[in-house]
Formats: structure tokens, sequence, C-alpha cells
């Protein structure tokens, strides 16, 4: 019997890296899944490997058409949505003096508005079905300012916000909504970082080593659950130590 027996979860930015991670997990523990991702062949591709029940759609999170597709979609194949994962984001490392308005605007929509779109768009659903979970990807870079990072950083400051107030205002209709924040993952993301600074950031985890996408996966498990069933609003650090 799995931690998320009969449970129907929504992964966003699931073609590869974290997303792909938590839904191979969720599939594992029972859940059925819906993977979504702006790559279309890539998400299809990550569904058919992950197992189930998994369905691919391509959807992108800052246009809210597609949410309105995606969660037709959901309800379509499996009638509810009891956990929405708002991990689609992008990452470039770039300087406050490096940063144009045209990033900060993609930044915006990808990492910011696209989990507040999510975050409306499976409200009246869950709320319908008596409660639900959502879990929004935010990061270490959320906790403490890093250098060259400037557009990433402060969007993920953001995720942590809306995080807490979408918990004061959604615990009335017993809807969950937690935060997970990585440190360093081996993913795709991070794939044409410079060795040097990878290696810097090793040197201040006290496990060693960098994060694999199912660390990250078994904390999504646990807040996807019924284990998590007492928390909302809350920061959930895994980062190996990184900012202890």
């Amino acid at each position: 019997m799995g931690l998320l027996d009969g449970k129907v979860a929504i992964v966003t930015g699931a073609a590869s890296g974290l997303g792909a991670g938590c839904a191979r997990r969720y599939v594992a523990e029972g859940a059925k899944v819906v993977l979504t991702d702006i790559r279309e062949e890539a998400v299809r591709a990550s569904a058919s490997g992950t197992g189930g029940d998994a369905l691919g759609l391509r959807h992108d999170v800052s246009s809210e058409d597609d949410w309105r597709r995606v969660i037709d979609e959901t309800l379509s194949k499996h009638g509810t949505i009891d956990v929405l994962i708002n991990n689609a984001a992008v990452y470039d490392r770039c300087s406050l003096a490096e940063t144009d308005a045209a990033t900060m605007e993609r930044f915006f929509r990808v990492n910011q508005l696209g989990p507040f779109l999510g975050m409306k768009a499976v409200l009246d659903t869950m709320r319908r079905a008596g409660g639900g979970a959502i879990i929004n990807m935010a990061s270490v870079a959320g906790l403490s300012g890093y250098p060259d990072i400037f557009a990433y950083g402060t969007s993920k400051w953001t995720v942590r916000g809306m995080t807490r107030y979408a918990a004061r205002d959604l615990g009335r209709y017993g809807i969950r909504v937690n935060a997970i924040l990585p440190g360093v993952i081996e993913t795709p993301m991070i794939a044409g970082v410079d060795d040097q600074i990878v290696a810097s950031w090793l040197a201040t985890m006290p496990l060693g080593r960098l994060g694999k996408p199912d660390d990250i996966a078994s904390v999504a498990v646990f807040l996807g659950s019924d284990l998590s069933r007492y928390m909302t609003g809350a920061d959930v650090v895994v980062d190996a130590g990184q900012v202890a």
C-alpha cells in the first residue's frame, strides 16, 4: 500500500529534473499523475517512462488558458485533483547589473505568475472536494542572498511569500500549502554551471554532496500525503545543511 494511493496529482515542469523525479515517486506511491511541461515531446516521453497511468501534457504555466486546459483534461481523466506540485521554473545566472527588464519579466511569468495561476486553477476543485495539498517549489536562494542569481533568487523569495499567504487564505477549505526549498540538486538546471562554483557550493554543505531529484521527491511525497495533514505554510529546507 502506497502513501498516495488513490490521489491525483499534477506536477509542472515534469519533463526532467525535480518534476520528473517527483512524478516517478508519486506513481510508485500509488498516485495517478499528470505531468506538464512547455516541452511537449519531452514531457510525453517522461510520462511514458514514469509508469502507472501517467499523462503528459504541454503546458505554459504563465498562461491562464493553458491552466484551464490542464485542469479540464485532468478532471476529464481522473475526476478530481488532490495534489498540485508547482515545480516549473527557469534559472539563469545574472547579477543585478546584468539583469534587464526582459529577463525580470521572464522570471516573473514562469517562477512567480506560474505558481499563482496554478493555485488559483485548482482552488475550486479542491474546495469542492473538502481539501487538498499544494506544494510550491521554492529554493534556498529564497532564504539568503547569493551572488549572480538576482532574478532567480528574488523570484524564489516571492514563492515563499505566496506560499504563506495562500496557506492563511486556503486553510479554511482544508487546503494545505507548503514550500520545499531545495539546495543544489543534480538536474539539467545546473548542468552548465562552472565546476569551481559547484565546488564552492559543496564546501558549504555538512553532508558534502549534491542532492538527487529523489531527495526532493521524498519530501514531496510526505507533503502530499496524509502524514503531513497538520502542516501548512511551512518552509521545508532540503539542502544538505547548506544554510544551517
